[in-house]
């Protein structure tokens, strides 16, 4: 198992005992009813922005490929758009705030660009660069740096080819 996903167990159910204690103190501030009915209102919302997001995204991204251009801005926009809305319609109050946080435009801005520099990292280049068009990169202008020169590569048996064959390890 990956190192990274180890963990989302352990997450998940923290998470699920946060929302659990967020719901019983809001349940004890302004009673029970209104805990519950702002639960499903939060979660109602989720469902209608959901499929409104869902099909933003898939508009987004068609006008993109038909136009040739890279869709990797509209596709990170649409993730965003996307997980905010999941995160609405979870019932929870901690997830539907943090959803409804997702699809405010500065913080969805935030949220793509962080989606944009992640992907770059973990996908080759040339993935990147079809996604996103080219990268912009930072030149620093300064001072020359000096070139070490190359050293001499270490010669064996007096340069003569050594005869052989390759023998791949059997997989199994």
């Amino acid at each position: 198992m990956r190192r990274g996903l180890r963990f989302v167990p352990l997450a998940l159910l923290l998470a699920a005992l946060v929302e659990l204690a967020v719901f019983v103190a809001v349940g004890r501030a302004a009673g029970f009813g209104i805990a519950v009915l702002a639960v499903f209102a939060a979660s109602l919302l989720g469902m209608a922005l959901l499929r409104r997001e869902g099909m933003r995204a898939w508009r987004g991204f068609q006008t993109a490929a038909r136009s040739g251009q890279p869709p990797g801005t509209q596709v990170t926009d649409g993730l965003v758009g996307l997980l905010g809305a999941l995160l609405l319609a979870t019932p929870g109050l901690l997830s539907g705030a943090l959803g409804l946080v997702l699809l405010v435009p500065p913080v969805r801005q935030l949220a793509r660009a962080g989606v944009r520099r992640t992907t770059e990292r973990r996908v080759s280049s040339m993935v990147a660069g079809d996604l996103f068009g080219p990268r912009r990169v930072r030149v620093h202008r300064g001072a020359p740096q000096q070139q070490q020169p190359a050293a001499e590569p270490t010669v064996v048996d007096g340069g003569q080819p050594i005869e052989g064959e390759i023998v791949e390890p059997r997989q199994g």
